[in-house]
């Protein structure tokens, strides 16, 4: 897969540039994603935000029909196709995990053994890169053909480096220990001293013993503090007020998880941002080049599955996070100017409703269990004889051990069984074989193309499953990962010079992302499935 990064990297320096900018380009580019963010979010909880998600959604170009086409809605997908202008079956990451048939093992998107971690007084154990990104990415193009340099940011390693693309100046992470910091040499020899300084000024310790409680009165909240099936972090009840307690020790896991699942964690990213705002210089070039700023606030992720899209906390997490996002604005308008710099903000999933709270309402729901469907498909495949048949069940991925797979498709009565079986499980929508979706122009309908969009040969399943909306993989908590408007809809927002403000309806997907940033700095990608959303796009000449 390293070789695979090579050659976006090569097709990129021979790719001929445009010249960047049309009329004055901004000094400094910010890419924001919010983990899980819902498209009715912004609907639900606009009219009590002050800060930053207000100013973009106020005096920016707010679409608000944009959605993922394709099937498996998950957070490394999603990163990817903002990244890229692309969807999986282009960009190759299809899922956060997928089953490397040839080491017979579960390899995470951005597993790179050859990359070396480097921790922040961290014990980061695992090298990471974007080697498996088939695509380059808008951040890749700024920085090899226009000189950008790129920071990026975030919890999670696959948002932070998916963000970043094959290089960076500076791409930071929360080490898998949840300890500390780290990175990779895929982006740098060693830890980045403007990076160590923040974190050694700003231990995650520091925030040991604070509590998280509301905002705003209780009464503000319409939400639940309390409903069935809320998953809280180990030492938390579902009800406010939450404490972060455990040690002081940074390493303490039982504190990492509650100030991940915290907006405490948001209020860090902001600050950092802003940090390596000032010690890197970012958007203070006098060469007319563009510098990039991309962060990714995982933690309404995280809280999101814990207590689901309808809880108080939720509402609360993006209360507190469009203040995070204004203070963060508010220190971009001193440090590079007011009107120098440019925004685009959106998210790589949305998220379906507690089941047991769907189901309490008489709705559809429910949870597929891994296990459940692979003793399914095993049973339907005892005539080919002992042994274990499905090498994993992945959420909606189910890969078969070697010559299974060919042997059922010689088969045409064993593949209808095992279809048949799985097809009649509660929560299954529908069940496609490999061999019908590696072409989305040939899809016959919407979810053979969505699934279509998502399959990448050699990392997608022999057999993918598309669930019921309102049924989830996952044990707990609420979840996303499906075609369902819950999972699909998401908000697309840009501000900024040279972005025509208003509130645009037209149908868009995340993808469009990436091109219409492009457009905007007069920069060439190579060719994307989104497309530049020029309605939203000021002539250069009004600039």
């Amino acid at each position: 897969m390293r070789a695979a990064a090579a050659l976006v990297v090569t097709a990129l320096l021979a790719f001929q540039p445009a010249t960047i900018g049309q009329g004055r380009p901004p000094k400094l580019l910010v890419l924001i994603v919010v983990d899980q963010m819902r498209a009715d979010f912004v609907d639900r909880f606009e009219p009590q935000w002050t800060g930053g998600l207000k100013r973009l959604v106020t005096q920016g170009a707010w679409f608000r029909n944009a959605a993922y086409p394709y099937l498996t809605t998950v957070t490394c997908a999603g990163h990817a196709t903002i990244a890229t202008g692309d969807f999986p079956h282009v960009h190759g990451i299809v899922q956060n995990a997928w089953w490397d048939r040839d080491a017979g093992a579960q390899r995470t998107c951005t597993e790179d053994h050859a990359a070396k971690p480097i921790g922040y007084n961290a014990r980061a154990t695992e090298g990471h890169s974007a080697s498996q990104l088939q695509r380059p990415t808008l951040t890749d193009v700024l920085r090899t053909q226009h000189g950008a340099r790129v920071v990026t940011l975030s919890l999670k390693a696959r948002a932070a480096i998916m963000l970043a693309g094959h290089g960076a100046e500076a791409a930071t992470w929360l080490s898998e220990s949840l300890d500390g910091w780290a990175t990779a040499s895929a982006f740098s020899e060693g830890p980045v001293p403007a990076v160590k300084r923040f974190i050694d000024a700003n231990p995650i310790a520091g925030d040991f013993g604070k509590t998280w409680d509301r905002l705003l009165p209780p009464a503000r909240y319409p939400e639940p503090d309390d409903a069935t099936g809320e998953n809280p972090p180990r030492g938390w009840t579902r009800s406010f007020p939450h404490a972060l307690t455990g040690t002081t020790n940074q390493r303490d896991a039982a504190f990492a998880a509650q100030w991940e699942g915290s907006p405490f964690a948001d209020d860090y990213l902001g600050r950092f941002a802003a940090a390596l705002v000032d010690t890197l210089s970012l958007g203070a070039r006098t060469d007319g080049k563009v510098d990039v700023l991309a962060i990714s606030f995982s933690t309404p992720d995280i809280v999101g599955h814990a207590f689901g899209p309808r809880s108080q906390e939720v509402h609360d997490v993006y209360l507190r996070l469009d203040r995070t996002i204004g203070a963060l604005f508010d220190r971009l308008d001193a440090a590079v100017g007011r009107g120098q710099w440019v925004a685009a903000l959106s998210s790589d999933h949305g998220s379906t409703p507690i089941a047991e709270q769907l189901l309490a309402e008489g709705k559809e729901g429910g949870r597929l269990d891994s296990k459940a469907i692979a003793a399914v498909v095993e049973d339907r495949l005892r005539t080919l004889g002992k042994g274990q048949h499905v090498a994993q069940s992945y959420y909606n991925d189910i890969y078969f051990a070697r010559g299974v797979f060919e042997t059922m498709r010689s088969t045409p009565a064993l593949m209808t069984s095992v279809v048949q079986a799985l097809s009649a499980m509660p929560g299954v929508a529908r069940v496609f074989r490999s061999d019908e979706i590696r072409d989305p122009a040939a899809a016959k309908d919407s979810l053979q193309r969505a699934a279509a969009l998502t399959y990448f040969p050699g990392r997608s399943g022999d057999l993918m499953i598309a669930a019921k909306p309102g049924w989830e993989f996952t044990g707990a908590g609420a979840s996303h990962g499906s075609t369902s408007e819950d999972d699909r809809r998401v908000p697309l927002l840009f501000y900024g010079p040279g972005i025509k403000p208003g509130k645009y309806e037209e149908a868009v997907t995340p993808a469009d992302l990436a091109p219409t940033i492009a457009a905007l700095l007069g920069v060439t990608m190579p060719q994307t499935e989104g497309r530049a959303l020029t309605a939203a796009i000021e002539p250069p000449h009004t600039r």
